[in-house]
C-alpha cells in the first residue's frame, strides 16, 4: 500500500482525490495549506504528494522548492487549471514529477501515480546503494588522494576515535557530508545512526520541533509524539549542515542542549538524557559570523573543538582527473550504459574550468554528459555543459555583470585620498582593503537594482540569506532609499 499525501484549500477537492486514490488501495492523507503540508511530509513519510498550485498564502509553487531542499526524492504531482499551464511547466523545471489538470480524470491520475510509484522504487534503490558504498568505501576512494585531502585524512584519523565536537568548513560541494560520514564510521559510534540536517532547508516555524521532537498536543496537528533529531540519533552523530542558518534563538536552546547533554520536547515536562556526538558545518566562517554578530560567541567556541578546513576543488587539482573518472563509473553503473570514456577535447573542457561550484557540480556534469551520451561511444567536448574562463554571472533580469570588469573598473579609479589612506600598510593589507572595498560596492550596487531587495540580490551573488545580512552588517551598507 502506498501513502499519497494531498494537498488543497479546498475541502471538496481533496476529498474527490482521497475517494478516488483509496478506491484504488492507496492510504491518503490530507492538508489544507503549505506549511502543514510541509510538515506532513516530514512526519508522515508519504510515497508521493498531489499538490494544488493555487492556495492561500504559501502556494504549490512555493511549497515544492521548499520541499525539494527538505525531502528531495519525494515525486511531487501538481493539480492545476488548465489556465495555468506556464506555471505547471515552471513547477516541472523546480523539479515536480508531472502535472495533472482540473477536471480530474482518475485514469489519467492513476497512471501518473503509477509511473511515479516506480521511479521512486528505482531512486530509493540507487539512494541506498550509493549509501551503503560512502559508508564501506574508503574516503580516498571517493574524494582522491592529492597533498590537500591526505591531510584532510590524517586530521579525520586524529580525531574520529574521539568524542570531539566537529566543525566541517568549505565551499558549498566540497564534500562536508562525506567527510561528516566519515568521521562517524571511523569513531565508536559506527555502529549508531549518523543524521544529517540541512539547518537551511528546514522553516524557522519548524526547527524546534525538528531536532528536539514535540509530545501529543503541543500544538494544532501534533496527534502523537515524536522523536527529534537528537533523540534519534542517540549513541550515533548527529549533523548539523549550514548552522550559520540557525536563528539566534534556537542557538541559545542549541547551546543548552550541548552543555548539558539534555532536551526536553516541544510540550514536554521533563529532560530526556542525550548522549549524541556533534558535527557541525558551513560554507562561511563561523568566526566570520560570529564578529558580525549574527552567531552567538559562546556557542561557537563550544562547538570549536576541532576545526576542518575542506579545500575547493580549484585549490586540489590534482584529484581532478580520479573524480571524473569515479564519476563517470558511477553514473555508467546507475544509468546501465556502456560509455567508453572521454575525448580529448571533452577532457580539455573539464580540466580547464575553474569549477565554482566544486565536486558537487563536476558531479552534475558528468552525470549529465553520460545521460546525453550515446551509448558505446566516448562523451565528447560537445557533451559537456560548461563555460570556460567566464567569470560572470547573469541576473534575475537578464543583465550579463562580469565580476571581473567591474574589479578591473574599480581598481583604475583610486582616488588620491584612497592612496594615501593605504601609508604604513603591507601590500597583502592593501590588497584586502581594495577587494575589500570592491566588494561593497558590487554588493551596493546589485542592491540597487534590485531596489533593496536583499533575498534577491543574494540570489544574483549565488550567497545565502545569512552571508547576505554579514555582509551588509560588515560594511556598514545603509539600505537604499
Amino acid at each position: 500500500m502506498s501513502k499519497i499525501l494531498v494537498v488543497d484549500d479546498e475541502v471538496r477537492a481533496y476529498e474527490f482525490l482521497k475517494s478516488i486514490l483509496e478506491r484504488h488501495g492507496h492510504d491518503v492523507i490530507t492538508s489544507n495549506n503549505g506549511n502543514d503540508a510541509l510538515n506532513k511530509a516530514r512526519k508522515e513519510d508519504p510515497d508521493v504528494m498531489l499538490l494544488d498550485v493555487r492556495m492561500p498564502g504559501m502556494d504549490g509553487i512555493e511549497v515544492l522548492k521548499q520541499l525539494k531542499k527538505a525531502v528531495p526524492l519525494l515525486p511531487v504531482i501538481l493539480v492545476t487549471a488548465v489556465t495555468d499551464i506556464d506555471t505547471a511547466v515552471q513547477a516541472i523545471k523546480l523539479g515536480a514529477y508531472d502535472y495533472v489538470t482540473k477536471p480530474l480524470d482518475s485514469e489519467k491520475i492513476n497512471i501518473i501515480l503509477k509511473n511515479a510509484l516506480t521511479e521512486l522504487g528505482l531512486k530509493r534503490e540507487v539512494s541506498a546503494l550509493r549509501s551503503k558504498i560512502n559508508k564501506n568505501t574508503p574516503l580516498f576512494e571517493i574524494m582522491g588522494s592529492g597533498d590537500a585531502m591526505k591531510k584532510i585524512y590524517n586530521e579525520i584519523s586524529n580525531v574520529a576515535p574521539t568524542d570531539y565536537t566537529i566543525v566541517l568548513q568549505g565551499e558549498t560541494g566540497t564534500g562536508k557530508e562525506l567527510v561528516a560520514r566519515a568521521i562517524h564510521n571511523q569513531s565508536f559510534r559506527k555502529d549508531g545512526e549518523f543524521f544529517a540536517v540541512d539547518c537551511g532547508a528546514i522553516p524557522e516555524t519548524l526547527i524546534e520541533s525538528e531536532l528536539y521532537g514535540y509530545e501529543k498536543g503541543a500544538f494544532t496537528g501534533a496527534d502523537k509524539r515524536k522523536e527529534g533529531y537528537f533523540e534519534l540519533a542517540s549513541n550515533g552523530t548527529l549533523f548539523l549542515d549550514e548552522i550559520g542558518n540557525l536563528p539566534i534563538n534556537m542557538q541559545s536552546k542549541l547551546l543548552r542542549a550541548l552543555e548539558e547533554r539534555r532536551i526536553r520536547r516541544l510540550g514536554g515536562k521533563r529532560d530526556i538524557p542525550i548522549d549524541v556526538r556533534i558535527i557541525v558545518a558551513n560554507n562561511n566562517k563561523l568566526e566570520n559570523l560570529m564578529r558580525s554578530g549574527v552567531f552567538r560567541e559562546d556557542l561557537f567556541y563550544r562547538l570549536n573543538e576541532f576545526t576542518i578546513e575542506l579545500p575547493p576543488l580549484r585549490k586540489r587539482k590534482e584529484d581532478l582527473v580520479f573524480l571524473i573518472m569515479h564519476f563517470l563509473d558511477e553514473t555508467k553503473l546507475e544509468l546501465k550504459k556502456n560509455i567508453t570514456g572521454f575525448s580529448d577535447s571533452a577532457l580539455d573542457r573539464l580540466i580547464g574550468h575553474n569549477w565554482p561550484g566544486n565536486v558537487r557540480e563536476l558531479r552534475n556534469v558528468i552525470r549529465k554528459a553520460v545521460l546525453i551520451c550515446p551509448d558505446n561511444t566516448e562523451i565528447d567536448a560537445q557533451n559537456i555543459s560548461i563555460s570556460i574562463g567566464q567569470s560572470s554571472r547573469k541576473d534575475d533580469t537578464g543583465n550579463l555583470q562580469t565580476v571581473t570588469n567591474h574589479i578591473s573598473k574599480e581598481t583604475t579609479q583610486l582616488s588620491k585620498v584612497e592612496i594615501d589612506d593605504y601609508e604604513g600598510l603591507s601590500l597583502k593589507d592593501i590588497a584586502k582593503k581594495s577587494l575589500n572595498r570592491i566588494e561593497k560596492d558590487i554588493i551596493m550596487d546589485v542592491l540597487k537594482r534590485t531596489g533593496g531587495n536583499k533575498s534577491k540580490a543574494a540570489r544574483i551573488l549565488k550567497i545565502n540569506n545569512t552571508t547576505m545580512h554579514y555582509k551588509i552588517k560588515e560594511y556598514g551598507i545603509k539600505p537604499a532609499p
